[in-house]
């Protein structure tokens, strides 16, 4: 696990934190950012750095991003609509106006999950209106698999 900070105490309720800590399955990684994926059809090596120090480089093949409280999104403005928070915006929750911003080709609007810009999904925290819960998270994605598929037979 990756964390940019010092640690997870300012981001984290105390009995995540303490799960984490207790598995032996999770390495926690502070001060420490990816840098780099890689893959041709598919992710297969990610690149991180721990604070300045050297590359590394690993086979792997899912990454699972948490953005935190204040969503790291600034690199998406431009390519979805984000709100005032810099959360995504997706479904019902873009207006006629940032569709017609965004250049919305599509005669239907935006799916549940959808952002403005067609067949890109966001779940999870990064998402506008989601109540911040893993197991929302969990099921968001499960539903947006659903919406790839449809969005892929169009």
């Amino acid at each position: 696990m990756f964390v940019r900070s010092k640690g997870l105490a300012d981001t984290m309720s105390r009995y995540l934190i303490r799960r984490i800590e207790e598995s032996p399955r999770i390495t926690l990684h502070t001060f420490t950012e990816i840098v780099a994926l890689e893959g041709g059809d598919h992710l297969e090596r990610v690149q991180w750095q721990a604070d300045g120090g050297p590359v590394e480089t690993r086979d792997v093949r899912h990454v699972f991003v948490m953005t935190g409280a204040k969503p790291s999104t600034s690199w998406l403005d431009g390519c979805v609509t984000l709100d005032v928070q810099g959360f995504v915006k997706t479904g019902p929750d873009l207006t006629a106006e940032e569709l017609t911003a965004a250049k919305w080709p599509l005669a239907r609007p935006p799916l549940l999950l959808e952002t403005s810009r067609p067949g890109v999904f966001a779940v999870g925290d990064v998402r506008g209106g989601n109540v911040k819960r893993v197991a929302s998270a969990v099921g968001e994605g499960s539903i947006a698999i659903s919406f790839v598929h449809r969005a892929l037979q169009e």
